[in-house]
């Protein structure tokens, strides 16, 4: 076999016994069989499996950003057309409002002139009929006053009217003549 003696002389420090190469050699090529045979196809098909994930991960993702921004431009779209779409009811109710709020101006005037009407028809029925009881006072005065004058009792009806009538009318004519002649000042 080996002779150590002869062989440590002849031996270099550097290349291993021939034995060991072989045996080294050998138990290489069934761990490197081992492994061609058994466990490089599983991580080939570990690896092809990560790859098809990862490239099928990716297509999904850039389908899902792809998704996501086509959702992104319909919110937005809607977003817009709501914005439209509120400044069109702003807008309307605005109208409605102007339309309401003149309606109701409108209202107010008509109760406002009927009010105006109103007092003017109930004054001239109030003046009207202050002026005929004025009348009838100032013809019992005047009768009372033109019977103590004239001395004789003007108790007669027809006359009495006859006599406040010519007396009221030469008042106003008197008043007449001066509210003229205040006018030509």
């Amino acid at each position: 076999m080996i002779d150590f003696a002869n062989s440590e002389e002849k031996m270099n420090p550097l290349l291993p016994p021939l034995d060991e190469i072989i045996i080294g050699g050998v138990a290489f090529l069934i761990v490197f069989g081992f492994l061609w045979k058994v466990l490089l196809p599983k991580i080939a098909k570990t690896l092809a499996d990560r790859t098809d994930a990862i490239e099928g991960g990716l297509k999904r993702a850039e389908e899902a950003q792809a998704e996501a921004q086509a959702e992104l431009e319909r919110y937005r779209t809607q977003l817009a057309e709501a914005r439209r779409e509120a400044g069109r009811l702003t807008e309307d109710a605005r109208e409605q409002g102007a339309v309401a709020i003149a309606e109701m101006r409108a209202e107010g005037q008509r109760i406002k002139d009927e009010i105006v009407t109103a007092g003017h028809t109930q004054i001239e029925a109030d003046r009207n009929q202050a002026q005929n009881a004025l009348r009838q006072d100032v013809g019992k005065l005047a009768v009372g006053l033109a019977s103590r004058i004239v001395g004789e009792s003007l108790e007669d009806e027809a006359r009495q009217r006859r006599v406040v009538d010519r007396f009221l009318e030469e008042l106003e004519a008197k008043a007449s003549a001066g509210a003229s002649s205040e006018k030509v000042r």
